[in-house]
């Protein structure tokens, strides 16, 4: 009876086998090769998405091959666990966060597994378990200690409706989204980390990551923003210094008004007892309402006014009003502007809008500017002019002597600035780790002991729509006992943002169940860096910034000895249906599980591997999908077949016929391309392309004379290489080939160059460049041997026409050109 391609069957009965035999586990071994395999880790939100079966197949595929190219490979998954979704289920539902999220996290546990992706279960770690939190709590304290985390007043997300501060993911459209209300800006105590320390190395480190794309570095180089330039001491008119940030300190001569931004802190005091006292806290609340991206918008139309007083200019002593703008954010450089309208197009903009004036300090060289401009000249390759004994000048020029004068003359200093911020971590929330620190009345704040952590989560909340964060509601938690004097304190009601939970999670994963440390310093020495990082590029800023910081920092305080945590990155695609983003909203979601149910998960991981290069999006193809099962179905009737015809275990013949030479070329190929497809080119579409054409090459020699040693190395060949990609029918065919060990346990296949090699190839003859036929020759001709062959061709003499040959030029493998007149 036909053996059917069961795949429901097959793939529940190896993936019990492998998690049984826990053939994916690795320990740390010396004496091998390491190679740490790393998918970003998901929020446990309940459903795996298409996006999740793309990057975990992808990391699959890799770590399955490397495995079997005999590297220790460390393959693991965990779960981003805290966050915010789950607060809001809770609020919804009525639901403790920490069931819901459980719940969640072995719902996912079950449908990756049902993928049947290679992870090491017995590392696994969820981000908002104490046992996990504990050490994001001490990782927040080797900062403390080490003057890297520090609180101050920040502005922050006020929702008057819940009484609230919100985090930016918490705020749609300028609106609360829970009641709705518009959201306000208040300044309010906050934590951060110091990662502005750290800009310089972020920054000169990017050319250790050779095997990072391009694009994301250069998004980091843009979101570390460095820039050289001069803080010029302006001062208002009662000598108070407002410094100004500028990289063309040499059109100073230049500047006709100086903007503050609405939450600089001279705004008000400035402004206070001036008829224009309360038309400025109007228009500072109204651009409080906006985001920074919406601030920083090109389509942002710019928008300002007078508060009723002026600056001194250091270097001409002149007195220019200052206004405030919606453009202007106090977070980067020193939250004042110098504005010369001359030279910036914003400012001339500004200008013509606002009816202020213009100074022109730059001019181009060799000629004049119009007397009434209508755009700002920028050039960097102007002469300077109306710039007092700087005038005639070449820019670059002139920028140094300035430069040089003004620290001279005490007004000013060259300063390197960032437009990295500080990171701001505290999240007024709950489902978070909390922040390590308590307060005394006598001893002041103070961190909590390391014997003192895990600071547990209370359990006794309240998840109210409005209101203040859940942890406020605990009778329990708020009271504390000072580490200092053993008198009554008061803990940090704040959480940590969530990404720091995820900045050091590839070092837990290092040493998971280590119940005295957040890792073993030597684990890390073995598995660190992570080898190849597979990610959606959107975490390009945030996460990847973070997770490098925190690496530095470790590395800097002597628990690691790498300094960069990821040496190769992989940003996949996106999967796309109907040329969108699958969502809810747009009706075009495709669920995993319907498609493994219809076809199995090794067609869903062919199809996700096949349809694009990892790079690329993605479009989802029901037909292709049904194309990629029926490729699988073939495989398994030619192999199943196979072995019920041939004698697949004889041995090779000495002497081999020209279609056996075809067979073993298509294997060794199939093993060359499949493999360096993998490694070298990250092209798994092209990989399964290989192993496609195999299969037709296959079942091309069995319409002839069959040898079963040939078929039978095509046949055990095709299975290993299709391992990585499908694993469950190929561990059941390499099962139904007769052996025991799992076919993840057997080398990666070598090629054989002598098998690649042609007997034959067909080359062009030409004539004058022209094409006149082309011909098979022994593949091995030398060109002398190639010129004698083609001058002894019977066709010869008709692709001259009766002309002369001049000289013949011959080109091993490729052509043979006559010249002939």
């Amino acid at each position: 009876m036909e053996k059917r391609y069961d795949f429901t069957a097959i793939e529940k009965k190896w993936q019990d086998s492998w998690d049984a035999a826990h053939l994916h586990h690795v320990v740390e071994d010396p004496e091998k090769e390491k190679f740490y395999l790393l998918e970003m880790f998901p929020y446990p939100s309940g459903k795996l998405h298409m996006g999740h079966v793309r990057n975990y197949s992808i990391g699959d595929v890799m770590a399955r091959y490397y495995s079997m190219k005999g590297l220790n490979v460390i393959h693991p998954m965990g779960w981003d666990s805290f966050g915010l979704p789950a607060e809001n289920a809770a609020i919804k539902n009525k639901i403790h966060p920490d069931p819901w999220t459980r719940q969640n996290i072995e719902q996912m546990r079950e449908q990756l597994k049902t993928l049947g992706i290679s992870y090491d279960w017995d590392r696994e770690a969820a981000t908002c378990l104490p046992d996990y939190y504990k050490w994001t709590q001490w990782m927040f304290s080797q900062f403390y200690k080490n003057g890297l985390a520090y609180k101050k007043n920040a502005a922050v997300n006020w929702c008057p409706g819940c009484q609230t501060v919100l985090a930016n993911e918490q705020v749609v459209d300028g609106c609360c989204e829970r009641c709705d209300s518009v959201v306000e800006r208040r300044q309010l105590e906050q934590w951060f980390f110091k990662i502005t320390d750290y800009a310089q190395r972020l920054l000169d480190d990017l050319v250790k990551l050779p095997g990072w794309p391009e694009k994301v570095k250069t998004m980091q180089e843009n979101w570390i923003g460095r820039s050289e330039g001069m803080q010029l001491f302006f001062t208002t008119e009662a000598g108070d210094p407002v410094p100004v940030f500028t990289t063309r300190h040499d059109t100073v001569y230049g500047v006709t008004y100086m903007v503050l931004a609405p939450e600089h802190p001279m705004v008000a005091k400035l402004s206070a007892g001036t008829p224009y006292e309360a038309a400025v806290k109007e228009f500072c609340h109204k651009v409080s309402l906006l985001s920074q991206i919406d601030r920083t918008s090109n389509e942002l139309e710019k928008e300002g006014m007078f508060i009723g007083a002026y600056a001194k200019n250091p270097v001409t002593g002149d007195l220019v009003p200052i206004w405030i703008t919606n453009y202007v954010l106090y977070e980067y450089g020193t939250g004042a502007v110098m504005g010369v309208p001359a030279h910036d197009q914003r400012d001339f903009d500004f200008t013509k809008k606002y009816d202020l004036p213009i100074k022109q300090v730059v001019k181009p060289m060799g000629g004049e500017l119009p007397e009434v401009m209508t755009e700002a000249y920028e050039s960097y390759d102007g002469v300077a002019c109306n710039s007092a004994q700087f005038d005639g000048l070449p820019t670059p020029e002139a920028k140094q002597k300035m430069g040089d004068f003004f620290e001279e003359q005490g007004m000013g200093k060259r300063v390197i600035n960032f437009r990295l911020r500080d990171w701001l971590i505290s999240r007024q929330r709950y489902w978070g780790a909390p922040i390590p620190i308590v307060y005394c009345d006598k001893c002041g704040e103070q961190l909590v002991p390391d014997d003192q952590l895990p600071v547990i989560l209370p359990t006794d909340v309240e998840f109210n729509p409005g209101g203040e964060s859940p942890l406020k509601t605990s009778p329990t938690f708020k009271n504390a006992t000072c580490p200092c004097c053993g008198g009554p304190a008061r803990r940090e009601m704040d959480t940590m943002d969530t990404f720091v939970c995820s900045s050091w999670y590839f070092l837990r994963y290092c040493d998971p169940k280590n119940a005295e440390a957040a890792f073993d310093p030597k684990n890390a020495d073995y598995w660190m860096p992570v080898d190849q990082y597979i990610g959606g590029v959107e975490h390009a800023i945030l996460h990847l910034m973070y997770a490098r910081f925190f690496t530095k920092v470790l590395f800097d305080l002597g628990y690691l000895k790498c300094d960069e945590p990821f040496t190769n990155l992989l940003t996949q695609g996106m999967v796309l249906k109907d040329g969108s983003k699958m969502s809810k909203s747009k009706g075009n979601v495709v669920s995993p599980e319907e498609i493994i149910k219809q076809y199995g998960a090794d067609t869903a991981r062919l199809f996700i591997l096949f349809a694009a290069p990892p790079e690329r999006d993605l479009e989802w193809n029901d037909t292709a999908v049904a194309g990629c099962y029926r490729f699988l179905c073939r495989i398994w009737n030619l192999v199943i077949s196979c072995i019920d015809k041939y004698e697949l275990d004889a041995e090779l013949p000495e002497e081999l016929t020209a279609a056996d030479k075809d067979m073993r070329r298509s294997t060794h190929t199939t093993i060359k391309r499949a493999g360096d497809d993998i490694a070298v080119r990250r092209n798994f579409n092209t990989a399964i392309s290989a192993i496609m054409e195999h299969v037709n090459a296959i079942n091309d020699y069995l319409n002839g004379e069959v040898n079963g040693g040939v078929l039978g190395e095509a046949i055990k060949n095709l299975v290993v290489l299709l391992a990585p990609f499908a694993p469950h029918i190929a561990e059941e065919l390499w099962q139904e080939l007769g052996y025991n060990e799992s076919v993840h346990r057997q080398e990666w296949p070598e090629y054989d160059e002598e098998a690649l090699k042609l007997d034959s190839i067909e080359i062009a003859v030409q004539v004058c460049g022209k094409i006149k036929a082309r011909v098979n020759v022994p593949a091995d001709l030398d060109a002398a041997g190639l010129t004698e062959l083609i001058a002894n061709h019977p066709d010869y003499a008709g692709w001259l026409g009766g002309k002369t040959v001049v000289k013949t030029v011959a080109i091993p493998g490729r052509l043979v050109n006559i010249v002939a007149k």
